[in-house]
């Protein structure tokens, strides 16, 4: 017990010896004090310091140009219910997080010396219920009298027809009055846009992106007024899914033999490119013919079918200047010319337009022609049944090609924003045939085999179309000059 007690004189000593400062710090004590119990009563507004934001920013991004950047506000103080005056409660609403990116840049273009494409994803909520602003900056690298800082608005096209999800595709048009580094001096494209409130009539948000640089010497002008290096380009939808290899080695070279060596086919890759597909897309791409994108990343980002749309224009833009035709379609779609007519036959005949669209025949992803013969191979792998019944004119069922440097936007069935005139026109000089539910099946899809040209299967009638089944073999011998034997063991 005396050991315990030991410590209790040194204690004793300090308080002691320190008698006086804690006397001389008493008073500051009570005076904190008594303003804590006091702050209860003011009123609500000298309580809340802050609301969702405590510092206003410019009502345009033509005040944000020209105003002094604010200090950023300080965290948030919850905002409390309280009793005002005549015994009326008054409610207050507090702001956590965001629900969507004002913008979400994928890339940017030059149209020419004095226009450019921004291509991306916006909130759809924002675009519906509002009216964001888009403003263009071009910055020069070094600012001179015939090299100025020039800032105009942007044109927002919105391609995707309304199907957007969380998040629409915009693509931003910059044009501006003259060519702005042009001359190779290099420079920055700005974009500001103002939310108008986005959503909050108490806020009026800009938010500003570096859109584009390009360093001094960087730019090539003469691209844009050069004979294009492809005839044909294709430009593909995102992959994605368990797709069959097979049914890929099929569509590339197919059309790899259809257009031709003075074209080119880039593809997409949401998650569809697995290995055995890869397998079958490496020796297209050493060849030159293939192009692969990795753009899962965009699946972080709710938009329509995998953000179709977002992906078709970012190719439109990117590759304008390198084809004379640019073609958008699946990879179960097949394109037909009819009469063995060669394809540039066919787009020279339809070139005073800028866009055409074709229309399609549906097969079935079921039936096939069981031969006589069943050592050929090829009968049953590319003879199946066309829907008798052919539907009318539906846009929302066409393919289509455009003259690349006279659009500026593109659907998934159609553009609607072009220089030039269109025609729908083509039936009996092209088509494509619409193998649906069969890019991912990794069995064989002919389940049902039959010895008859014509059938009515579920009330659809049916009639047998050897079409394909005519250019099979000429498919196969020109995969094998063109890359061996290499994919003659694809599975399915």
């Amino acid at each position: 017990m005396a050991e315990d007690n030991e410590p209790l004189p040194i204690v004793n000593g300090v308080v002691s010896n320190f008698a006086i400062e804690l006397k001389l710090l008493l008073p500051p004590l009570l005076f904190l004090s008594s303003l804590v119990a006091l702050f209860r009563f003011f009123p609500s507004s000298a309580r809340n310091l802050t609301a969702c934001t405590s510092f206003p920013p410019p009502s345009s991004a033509v005040d944000l140009l020209t105003t002094t950047a604010s200090p950023p506000p300080a965290a948030n103080d919850k905002l409390q219910h309280t009793v005002v005056e005549g015994g009326v409660i008054k409610r207050n609403f507090n702001c956590y997080g965001s629900a969507a990116y004002s913008f979400i840049l994928m890339s940017a273009y030059r149209g020419g010396g004095d226009t450019f494409a921004v291509i991306g994803l916006s909130s759809k909520p924002l675009h519906l219920f509002s009216n964001p602003t888009y403003l263009c900056q071009w910055i020069p690298h070094n600012t001179t009298e015939i090299h100025q800082n020039i800032t105009v608005a942007g044109h927002k096209i919105f391609p995707d027809w309304g199907y957007g999800r969380v998040y629409t595709v915009v693509v931003v048009n910059c044009t501006f009055p003259f060519p702005v580094g042009h001359d190779g001096t290099g420079g920055r494209l700005l974009i500001h846009i103002t939310a108008t409130g986005s959503g909050d009539s108490n806020l009026n948000l800009t938010d500003t992106f570096e859109a584009l640089t390009e360093s001094p010497g960087s730019l090539n002008t003469s691209r844009f007024d050069s004979p294009p290096k492809y005839e044909y380009l294709y430009c593909g939808s995102p992959l994605y899914g368990n797709l069959s290899p097979q049914r890929i080695r099929e569509w590339v070279a197919y059309h790899v033999n259809f257009f031709g060596r003075s074209s080119h086919f880039v593809l997409h890759d949401a998650g569809g490119v697995h290995r055995e597909v890869m397998k079958v897309l490496r020796p297209w791409i050493e060849k030159g013919f293939v192009t692969l994108h990795d753009v899962k990343d965009e699946e972080r980002f709710d938009g329509y079918y995998h953000n179709q749309f977002l992906i078709v224009n970012d190719c439109l833009h990117r590759y304008r200047f390198m084809t004379r035709w640019m073609f958008f379609f699946d990879v179960d779609e097949f394109i037909f010319v009819p009469n063995k007519t060669p394809i540039k036959t066919v787009t020279d005949s339809l070139s005073e337009f800028t866009q055409f669209t074709i229309q399609q025949r549906t097969m079935s992803n079921k039936l096939c022609y069981q031969d006589d013969n069943a050592g050929k191979a090829y009968t049953r792998l590319w003879t199946e049944f066309d829907e008798r019944t052919r539907p009318p004119l539906n846009l929302y069922h066409n393919l289509f090609f455009v003259q690349a440097m006279g659009d500026r936007e593109v659907g998934v069935h159609l553009s609607r924003d072009l220089k030039g005139k269109t025609t729908h026109k083509t039936y009996e000089k092209m088509m494509y045939y619409h193998y649906h539910g069969t890019i991912s099946e990794r069995s064989e899809p002919c389940v049902r085999l039959v010895n008859t040209t014509g059938l009515n299967l579920n009330g659809t009638p049916y009639v047998m179309d050897t079409s394909m089944r005519e250019v099979a073999r000429a498919v196969k011998r020109f995969e094998l000059r063109s890359i061996g034997p290499v994919l003659q063991k694809t599975h399915q």
